[in-house]
């Protein structure tokens, strides 16, 4: 794939690069409250490795299961300091610097309900809100958004998806709208209003939608110059990636009339072979999603005292080095809340260990939180939907999973 820096035009739309889909549905008037809420899913796909990106540096086990890729204290690249036990990557200094401000909290330890280790499963499991594989035809933050109650602040006209094709998490009844960047040449002008000419007349229900279609890409155009273009000179083609593309979603997010609620996806994270400690390629990975949470603050402006972007994974990897010198597939790993709106400084672990017989099926760190109640948590105190609604709606059957507390600022 080739990385072209971002643009935003309704002609890239029309030819399908800088592609822009939207559903035909009416969308929801935004509330006249004073807060706008943005909350956005970050989902590292491919599992990412928690044990390196926020290392138990004070659990004894760690650097015996570790071995050459154990983080530590010191050494020419140390990991950063957290409260003494936990330490995070070296190539994270954003988020360091976000933690110390109180911009950041760690959840150690935590799963989806997910037990096996297939990545598309996984992923479904994460993004449908459910507690086991199945056909869904929705996800959660699509109906999260549809459960917001009326009179609270609702976030934006619709829900944003990145990417070629809207991911399952975005998906579902509710109006979407998705973006991904363009590398198509670029139409004529007046291309637009002639094509719309066309459908309306042929297909009037088509022309609807495309109308629909057109009025999105404006929100696009006029969140475009928001802030100044990220620069990507010397970065790895992953971490250009990383950073162009949450540079967009942050740009359509800060925007008066642009979506409130996102998803945005980062591939790559499946380090099977040669990971890598403080360097290599776990660590190239880390400074492009470092990175691309930077351009995010700078980008969504004012709006960042009002966001929550909550950093996933499918599932962990394995704690002991394999013979390729990385991880397999694992179970528990690590999650990031971080934003302007968060209750940070803090990391959040009932940690069970990492001796031999507090392993989650002898090779696994053991889950011990429930990542649905993060999610559920900061649904319910950011966007004021009740745990009623989630526990049957939003996440369905997760009655037992109550939402975490505290998360956000008061």
């Amino acid at each position: 794939m080739i990385y072209a820096p971002i643009s935003f035009s309704r002609r890239a739309v029309l030819l399908g690069g800088g592609a822009l889909f939207t559903s035909a549905f009416v969308p929801r008037l935004a509330s006249a409250e004073s807060r706008d809420p943005r909350l956005i899913v970050l989902i590292l796909r491919g599992a990412l490795d928690g044990l390196s990106a926020v290392a138990p540096i004070g659990d004894p086990a760690y650097a015996r299961h570790r071995q050459d890729i154990a983080l530590s204290a010191s050494g020419n690249s140390p990991a950063l300091q957290l409260d003494g036990f936990f330490a995070l990557h070296p190539k994270l200094k954003t988020l360091s610097s976000m933690y110390a401000s109180g911009e950041m909290t760690v959840v150690h330890a935590t799963a989806s309900p997910y037990r096996e280790r297939s990545h598309f499963d996984g992923q479904d499991v994460l993004e449908s809100g459910y507690e086991r594989v199945g056909r869904v035809d929705s996800g959660w933050l699509n109906r999260l958004f549809a459960a917001v109650p009326s009179g609270r602040p609702v976030p934006g006209p619709r829900v944003l998806g990145v990417g070629s094709s809207a991911p399952l998490i975005v998906r579902g009844p509710a109006p979407i709208i998705g973006w991904a960047p363009t590398t198509l040449r670029q139409p004529h002008d007046d291309l637009s209003a002639r094509v719309l000419d066309l459908y309306r007349h042929l297909d009037p229900p088509l022309g609807d939608a495309l109308a629909a279609g057109i009025e999105a890409v404006d929100v696009v155009e006029n969140a475009e110059g928001v802030m100044g273009k990220v620069q990507t000179e010397g970065m790895l083609a992953s971490e250009k990636s990383m950073v162009e593309t949450a540079t967009g979603a942050a740009r359509l997010l800060a925007s008066a009339g642009g979506p409130r609620l996102a998803s945005l996806s980062f591939n790559g994270w499946d380090t099977h072979a040669r990971e890598g400690g403080a360097e290599g390629r776990l660590a190239n990975l880390l400074a492009g999603l470092d990175q691309a949470i930077a351009s995010m603050k700078s980008n969504l402006g004012p709006a960042w005292s009002d966001t929550v972007i909550m950093i996933v994974t499918e599932f962990g990897r394995t704690v002991h080095v394999n013979g390729s010198f990385g991880t397999d597939h694992g179970t528990a790993t690590v999650a990031f809340l971080v934003g302007g709106a968060i209750a940070g400084k803090r990391v959040i672990a009932d940690w069970p260990g990492l001796g031999p017989a507090q392993l989650y099926e002898g090779r696994d760190l053991k889950p011990t939180t429930d990542l649905r109640s993060v999610f559920k948590g900061v649904a319910r105190d950011h966007l004021g939907v009740s745990e009623s609604v989630l526990s049957s709606s939003v996440f369905p059957g997760s009655e037992a999973i109550k939402p975490k507390r505290d998360l956000l600022k008061a």
